[in-house]
């Protein structure tokens, strides 16, 4: 049964609260969206995670006019790329959480998939994790990358930037976004230790 629109605002604010409690994102960083009856709802341009509220949300249409007072997030591109490709994705959300990012700026940008098979959770709940090559932050270069690569991967590391992981509602978004900040963190201290041998 599909959620209500009243229920996925109350689930992106709570997910993004909780991402910014946990120090998923500091500041204005990240973006979160969900769809709904063939708009997308994202958090508008400046916005912070951690003062999230449904008023803060701009909406877009399906061919990316912007139907609210409140303008989007410069990245809303990212997440109609995947809406488009991607018919059972319902929500998106991108941080720059540390140990993601760390890795996106260390991983070999033609990767398809980053990370091997460390725990079985990073497969289970998103699937591959590919490389989008480095471009600047809402550039049409990032957007065009992305577009190329959508196709290739569960999930993707931005290039020296952060995570993007698409969910089929919001909460397997999160789980998603959660896991990927996990499995960097092991990946990382892993990559730590062979270096060490």
């Amino acid at each position: 049964m599909e959620q209500s629109l009243e229920t996925c605002f109350e689930e992106a604010v709570r997910v993004a609260g909780l991402l910014f409690d946990r120090n998923k994102v500091t500041g204005s960083t990240g973006n979160i969206s969900f769809r709904y009856g063939g708009n997308m709802y994202i958090s508008g341009s400046g916005t912070c995670f951690g003062w999230l509220g449904r008023s803060d949300f701009a909406v877009v249409d399906s061919s990316g006019r912007q139907l609210s007072d409140i303008k989007p997030s410069k990245e809303y591109p990212l997440h109609k790329i995947i809406y488009d490709a991607k018919p059972e994705i319902h929500a998106v959300i991108h941080t720059h959480s540390f140990y993601s990012t760390l890795v996106s700026c260390m991983a070999d940008e033609q990767s398809r998939d980053v990370f091997s098979d460390i725990t079985p959770y990073l497969r289970m709940k998103v699937g591959t994790i590919g490389m989008i090559p480095r471009a600047v932050p809402g550039s049409a270069e990032l957007f065009d990358a992305l577009a190329q690569r959508v196709h290739d991967s569960g999930g993707y590391l931005l290039a020296d930037h952060g995570p993007l992981i698409g969910g089929t509602d919001i909460r397997s978004a999160f789980y998603g976004i959660e896991e990927i900040e996990e499995t960097s963190k092991i990946h990382y201290y892993l990559q730590a230790i062979e270096r060490r041998k």
